[in-house]
């Protein structure tokens, strides 16, 4: 299984279009930073000097959320949390990062991620299809491997791109933090359930990474799926990034039906679990999580059966 992966890996890198991804990935993240140190140098030059305002200013915010009569558990959790981490900045003078820093724009980073999702789509969409565009699947196919392993390698080889696209961003967007904004004297506080504790900005990014990283795994392994169906990149690659840009619009439209709760855009980005950006109010992690590993084993399944059962000679 490894030297499949490995060969996989390197035919992948072994295309310009590979390169290309990664390099347009890092100028886009360089541009973004760019633009928005261009477009706040004014507006961000005095945001340090009003962190108490903001932190006030998040306690009053906190506590009418909190007097919502239809607020779910996890929400009261974050909203308490944040009065919390406001409060105990105020009483022991501990400022938070200015926007306008390196550290700030690294946590932010799972922001952008959806760039991640783009080109890991790309990938996932035409690693099967391509092998049948170009007629190298006859060949991939008659060698003495079993073809739940060819595809598992396949599979395998885009998760691998999507994670070194995602350590791209990060290091990307810090590099480009330091050189625009450079580095701020603030602190990041977390709130743990029972109390306020300082946390590295590092471990906070890689944390929201992880969480958003959700959303790359399951919209490719979508579009991972109707590769292997379909043999098509362009259906893959087109019907994945349109429903990648349509699908969160659609659980607003359900929201009041209680078929939302296992949509699967409902669940895709578990950053809402950390940043109280709830798609819906009544979610948990665990249950998302459920509905994700659901999803997964169906467009897995399907993968599965229809590679299995492929004629090569068609």
């Amino acid at each position: 299984m490894l030297k499949l992966i490995q060969n996989e890996w390197m035919k992948l890198w072994s295309r310009k279009m590979t390169w290309i991804m990664a390099a347009l990935l890092v100028v886009v993240v360089f541009a973004g930073i760019g633009i928005t140190k261009w477009m706040n140098s004014t507006a961000t030059e005095n945001a340090n000097e009003n962190w108490r305002d903001i932190a006030q200013a998040e306690i009053a915010n906190s506590m009418v959320m909190l007097e919502e009569p239809d607020l779910s558990e996890p929400q009261a959790d974050y909203y308490e949390g944040r009065i919390a981490i406001a409060e105990h900045r105020l009483e022991n003078d501990i400022p938070s990062f200015e926007y306008a820093s390196m550290q700030q724009q690294v946590i932010d980073t799972h922001m952008m991620m959806s760039l991640v999702t783009l080109l890991a789509v790309i990938t996932a969409g035409g690693i099967v299809a391509s092998e049948f565009s170009q007629g190298t699947i006859k060949m991939l196919l008659t060698r003495p491997v079993k073809r739940w392993k060819i595809l598992t390698s396949k599979y395998i080889t885009v998760l691998l791109f999507a994670v070194v696209l995602t350590v791209i961003l990060l290091i990307s967007t810090a590099l480009a933090g330091l050189l625009f904004f450079g580095i701020s004297d603030g602190t990041l506080l977390v709130w743990n359930g029972s109390e306020v504790a300082e946390t590295s900005f590092w471990l906070e990014a890689l944390k929201l990474a992880a969480l958003k990283f959700s959303s790359v795994w399951m919209i490719s392994t979508f579009a991972f799926m109707l590769s292997t169906v379909f043999r098509s990149s362009s259906l893959a690659i087109g019907l994945s990034i349109f429903l990648m840009f349509t699908g969160i619009q659609a659980v607003f439209l359900l929201q009041n039906y209680e078929i939302v709760k296992y949509y699967l855009f409902t669940h895709t980005d578990l950053t809402q679990f950390s940043t109280g950006n709830f798609m819906i109010s009544d979610i948990t992690i665990q249950m998302s999580i459920v509905v994700l590993a659901v999803y997964f084993l169906v467009f897995m399944a399907i993968s599965y059966w229809t590679f299995g059962r492929r004629d090569i000679t068609a």
